[in-house]
């Protein structure tokens, strides 16, 4: 039985300005490889309700899970939660746990439990909430779809709180040769090699050094005995 596959949502103007880095794609990629999980798309898309609907509908159709970060703040510009109800057509209403947990984390900071920050508590109806740790606004699960916050310490945790839950494949396993000549040097009998090992992943990422061109050679599967047999024969065929 194949792997399940997962996919990504990153939701937000600052990323797509520039202005903010993303991180969350690096750390959700590792994390879903090691769980047998492999990442096999991600999108990025403003802060536009249409835009988030349309990729939300598209990639939970095309990928066993779907990841998103971003834009379910208190801020009017964080639409991500009615953007999930809109594109799973249900409604959306503040949720008596989520109303709850958060009434008694500002109660505990001493802080007022105010209309900006009560938005964090809208859920669309038929969602599990995800666990926040760190800051107490939920995250949630709807279908396949997990809906996560966009600052990383948090998504890392939420990402912690929900992967346990899903059921992986094997680890997606990975080998590298580095080699000091240039890709065109290499392509035709590495090109060889991947055809010859279909149910592995071959991959050739150029670097250059003090002003020389190399190749680094990347072999990942889930087969370990196929890794170490396809690896010996790209040692063989190029040298260490």
């Amino acid at each position: 039985m194949p792997n399940p596959t997962a996919a990504m949502l990153v939701i937000g103007d600052e990323i797509l300005s520039g202005r903010t880095r993303d991180s969350n794609m690096h750390f959700l990629a590792g994390e879903l490889t090691r769980h047998g999980i492999p990442l096999g798309e991600v999108r990025v898309v403003s802060d536009d309700h249409g835009a988030i609907v349309a990729a939300v509908n598209a990639l939970r159709a095309g990928f066993t899970h779907l990841f998103t970060s971003g834009g379910i703040g208190p801020t009017h510009d964080d639409i991500t939660a009615d953007a999930i109800a809109a594109a799973f057509g249900v409604a959306i209403t503040h949720r008596a746990d989520a109303v709850a947990l958060l009434a008694a984390h500002y109660d505990r900071a001493g802080l007022p439990f105010n209309a900006a920050r009560q938005r964090m508590a809208r859920i669309p109806d038929g969602a599990v909430l995800i666990d926040n740790p760190i800051s107490t606004a939920p995250g949630f699960t709807l279908g396949n779809v997990h809906v996560m916050a966009g600052v990383p310490k948090i998504f890392e945790a939420m990402v912690a709180s929900v992967l346990p839950t899903l059921v992986g494949g094997p680890p997606l396993l990975s080998q590298s040769l580095r080699l000091m000549r240039g890709e065109g040097e290499i392509a035709a009998d590495f090109g060889a090699l991947a055809a010859e090992y279909p149910d592995l992943a071959m991959g050739s990422y150029p670097f250059t050094q003090d002003g020389t061109y190399g190749t680094n050679l990347v072999i990942r599967g889930t087969d370990g005995a196929r890794l170490d047999q396809a690896m010996a024969r790209l040692v063989a065929m190029f040298g260490a």
